[in-house]
């Protein structure tokens, strides 16, 4: 064939195939990255109790499939529809079903719990909650199920009576539920021992805490609406655990041995029940004490062992028992510079450090049958991998994830059978079985759901921080149709605080889809994770206390001067937007690096650290009395006068997360400055925006973006 009709054909079937590529929509990119573009996975999975037998779910989670670590198909074990029809219910998915033993099903519907054995096909009726009940918590056996009406907790007992735990007739005395708002790793308020002898609760005294308002519009005329919401520096919550003695119906009450402010933490049983373990913490929190308390009667025993920082001390673990016939624990630390597993006796004597990592541990999985060996998650030595390792009580540790990426692992009851799903930069995700030995199966190996699609790629690269020596990971998202000879503006997308990591070896890299729709609009869009970010370890992390913002905007700077670096890159078209955290950021940057950024796009930003909750706001900045200095440097109203690019400012008129007082605060000083900024409320949303009113703000934003940064 001839030369140059051989390389038409080939430019006519490469255009062919660029024009035949599809674009998602934004709203597309903003609803559907994990339902239309999510990978395939085997959604739902479990382990049998007590066997080497599996479940997942097929058919919108409306089918049941099983299959034996020893087979290689599975079977269908059950239909939704056999058990509404066993049942007389309407239930739509399996989603939240959970495993009495190796042949029962538990299952909820509006307030009704419902036992189905799958081999019988048959089911009943086994407990009952009003439908105020909220915080419904099953005892181990699922028998008991306690719950919470109003600000009171009861319990249900095998007899389906109502018991009723407290009666505390004073609102503001509230039992049952989280604490501490959700801080240190606090995410339910009611506790059942192991063998359900007593029931131990979480209760809090909110007299003092400020009520903060809120409008609900929905009403005529509007109505207001108070929550407790207690500031820095201001009166907080008084904690205390309760342990209710089901035998004797005898409520017994621990309170803080310090101030009656101070936190009462990651409480666990021992598996005898004969304690509780409570982490103690000081509202400076800056110094804890594990202690140890005796079950039936409440009364301390003896601190276990106490940690102090300068910076802070945040308890997040609670103890772990890797055997339930033995009162050693494990307690994750971080008091060597990383989160580490140190395993302990019952009476507070450290027995072995169980790991040594230069990288930060981060949850604890489970333990194999024998209680010998410990599964947990940890970065590696990449921070932004999530994988998975084992270790014994003799400190033997074993790397079990043999891919890098993100990893989700389950263990078999015995130990011996391993269920790990990850995805990584290249892989959308896949499903492997590990057996003892190490050796792997694949299960199921998700396709590229975005294969016929315009799809930009990211790029992962490492910065050196503001400090000179600390790697920084940045992110860069190029369009499809890339050229290195153009300039392309660029969104710097930021969040920058703790407890939050933006980029990850994950599939997408841990960006939103709308990131990769933004730079088919011809944008460049660039993140680094700041110093201050999570997953690095606590030198990384708390270079921020007493002055947030400053070395964060350090580092986000040092990503803007590697962005003008690049011969591609318009840096007079450079815009910043965030939530959050990384509204502060972002308007951080905006006004006290105002020659930066030509747009700005702020969401939900904490503007004076004085407005803010306690537990979190005082861990990193100490109070107004220990720190003004520090609230006044980190305060942008005093900024203000500095703008010189467009900014957004956007809020949930109902945030009870970041009030919209901050955003308020800053408008009002705006117009005391007589500088020209744009607001966009969302009324009745809280501190995100979700559903599809989602699409509208991002519309709003990206296209703010595009129409000032011309």
């Amino acid at each position: 064939m001839n030369k140059k009709i051989l390389l038409l054909v080939c430019f006519l079937v490469a255009y062919s195939t660029q024009a035949q590529l599809k674009k998602f929509s934004l709203e597309e990119a903003v609803l559907q990255q994990n339902r239309k573009f999510g990978a395939d996975k085997l959604t739902g999975f479990q382990w049998i109790p007590n066997s080497n037998t599996y479940i997942y779910y097929t058919d919108s989670w409306t089918k049941m499939m099983s299959a034996n670590v020893t087979k290689k198909d599975a079977v269908e074990l059950v239909k939704l529809n056999d058990i509404n029809t066993a049942l007389g219910t309407k239930l739509k998915s399996f989603f939240g079903v959970q495993w009495i033993d190796s042949t029962t099903i538990l299952i909820s519907e509006t307030g009704k719990y419902y036992s189905y054995n799958i081999n019988t096909k048959l089911g009943k009726l086994i407990q009952e909650v009003p439908e105020t009940a909220e915080n419904q918590t099953f005892d181990d056996a699922k028998i008991n199920v306690a719950f919470t009406e109003s600000n009171n907790l009861y319990y249900f007992n095998k007899n389906k009576e109502k018991i009723t735990v407290t009666n505390n007739l004073d609102k503001n005395i509230v039992s049952g539920q989280t604490i501490s708002r959700n801080e240190f790793g606090i995410n339910e308020g009611i506790f059942w021992s192991p063998q359900s002898t007593f029931l131990a609760f979480y209760q809090k005294d909110e007299t003092d805490v400020a009520d903060y308002p809120l409008l609900n519009i929905n009403e005529t005329p509007g109505k207001l609406v108070n929550i407790k919401y207690p500031m820095i520096g201001q009166k907080s919550e008084k904690a205390r655990v309760g342990i209710y003695n089901l035998a004797t119906q005898k409520t017994v009450f621990i309170l803080p041995r310090g101030n009656t402010d101070d936190y009462l933490t990651n409480l666990t049983w021992s598996p005898d029940e004969k304690y509780l373990l409570i982490a103690a913490l000081n509202r400076g929190q800056n110094n804890m004490n594990l202690d140890l308390y005796d079950a039936s009667t409440g009364s301390f025993i003896k601190t276990l062992f106490n940690e102090k920082n300068n910076a802070w001390v945040e308890p997040e673990h609670p103890a772990f028992f890797p055997n339930n016939k033995s009162n050693n624990f494990v307690w994750i630390s971080e008091k060597d510079g990383f989160n580490n597993l140190y395993y302990y006796s019952i009476d507070g004597k450290l027995i072995k450090p169980l790991t040594t990592n230069k990288f930060p541990t981060r949850e604890i999985i489970g333990a194999n049958s024998d209680g010998n060996e410990i599964y947990f998650k940890a970065t590696g030595e990449k921070g932004i991998n999530m994988l998975v390792y084992k270790v014994d009580l003799k400190g033997k540790q074993t790397l079990i994830t043999k891919d890098e990426g993100v990893h989700n692992v389950m263990v078999s009851t015995d130990g011996n059978w391993i269920f790990d799903e990850y995805s990584n930069h290249s892989t959308p995700s896949k499903s492997l079985l590990y057996d003892k030995k190490g050796k792997a199966i694949t299960l199921l190996e998700s396709k590229n759901k975005f294969e016929g699609y315009e799809m930009g790629s990211a790029e992962i690269n490492i910065i050196k921080a503001a400090d000179g020596t600390t790697d920084l990971y940045t992110r860069l998202i190029k369009p499809s149709n890339f050229d290195s000879s153009k300039k392309y503006p660029v969104l710097i997308y930021v969040y920058g605080g703790p407890h939050a990591q933006m980029i990850t070896n994950s599939y997408l890299d841990g960006a939103n889809l709308w990131m990769y729709w933004m730079a088919e609009q011809g944008y460049l869009v660039f993140t680094v994770d700041n110093r201050g970010s999570d997953n690095r370890g606590f030198a990384f992390e708390s270079v921020i206390h007493g002055r947030l913002g400053v070395n964060e905007m350090e580092d986000q700077l040092k990503g803007v001067d590697y962005l003008k670096s690049l011969p591609y890159v318009d840096g007079n078209r450079l815009t910043v937007h965030g939530w959050s955290y990384g509204g502060f950021m972002t308007t951080s940057l905006m006004l006290r690096k105002p020659d930066t950024f030509k747009v700005g796009v702020a969401g939900g930003p904490v503007t004076d650290w004085k407005y803010y909750e306690i537990m979190y706001g005082e861990r990193y900045m100490d109070t107004p009395a220990e720190n003004q200095k520090g609230f006044d440097e980190a305060c942008v109203m005093n900024y203000a006068k500095d703008l010189k690019g467009k900014l957004l400012l956007i809020h949930g008129t109902s945030d009870d997360v970041v009030v919209e007082q901050h955003n308020l605060s800053l408008v009002k000083k705006f117009v005391e400055v007589g500088k020209q900024v744009d607001y966009f409320p969302y009324p009745m949303h809280k501190h995100n925006v979700l559903g599809k009113d989602r699409v509208h703000l991002m519309t709003k934003v990206l296209n703010y973006i595009i129409e000032n940064n011309k």
